[in-house]
């Protein structure tokens, strides 16, 4: 596996807290587009390439509000479990493995966020958890192998929202047992002539993690950064952290 570039951490860089971080596909476009990043997940992500810390991301956050510590940060990003239908229970993901139940954990993300008093990024795939569509970014709008539309709402800061950009035809793999061929890989699954994991790689620009896993549950980076960028550019801060 190739790892990432190393980030500066100095002063210059804000920093921003990366909730449910799994293997940190949202954390490094922030990192590129100029954020000290600190993850937290509850799952262990070895190849997580920023500090991290490893536990409940409420009962974090929760912590990081009660003590001040929230302080420290300029911006929260959080990727919720985005899969509903299991009884409520202790911790962010019910089962802590992969392929099962999540708990619907918007609305409290949102909560809390908002007791944070700081400008926030909730992601979520289409179709899924109810969030405020403040952008909606995909694939083809930076010249992925993927189309992976994920939405994204802003929490206390506004951003232009980009036009859409058509796609320029299928997604390669099997439907409904017929064979379609197309520009674009599916990054989700493992069956019906899914990539390879070097090809989901290549697609998503991830190159840190090599888990099948990993890499169909990452936002590309090139969305965050895009994201990360617009955030710093609303703030006037941009060229401070270039």
């Amino acid at each position: 596996m190739t790892q990432p570039t190393p980030f500066r951490r100095d002063q210059a860089r804000p920093r921003l807290l990366d909730l449910f971080s799994c293997a940190g596909g949202a954390a490094v476009g922030y990192a590129r587009a100029g954020f000290a990043v600190d993850g937290c997940d509850i799952a262990h992500r070895s190849n997580y390439p920023f500090p991290r810390h490893q536990g409940d991301a409420l009962a974090y956050l929760t912590h990081l509000i009660a003590t001040g510590q929230i302080r420290r940060y300029r911006l929260v990003h959080a990727s919720p479990p985005c899969q509903h239908g299991c009884a409520l229970t202790v911790g962010t993901n019910a089962s802590q493995g992969w392929g099962r139940d999540h708990v619907d954990l918007v609305a409290p993300t949102r909560d809390l966020l908002d007791k944070t008093g700081l400008p926030y990024v909730i992601e979520q795939p289409n179709g899924r958890a109810e969030i405020r569509k403040d952008l909606t970014l995909c694939g083809e709008m930076f010249g992925l192998g993927v189309i992976r539309h994920r939405n994204f709402e802003l929490g206390g800061w506004t951003t232009a929202r980009p036009a859409h950009v058509p796609h320029r035809g299928r997604v390669r793999g099997y439907r409904h047992g017929r064979f379609y061929d197309g520009p674009y890989v599916a990054a989700y699954g493992s069956g019906g002539g899914k990539p390879s994991v070097p090809e989901l790689q290549a697609a998503m620009g991830i190159t840190w993690t090599d888990v099948r896993e990993e890499l169909t549950e990452a936002i590309p980076p090139a969305y965050t950064e895009f994201i990360g960028r617009a955030y710093l550019e609303a703030m006037g801060t941009l060229g401070a952290v270039a």
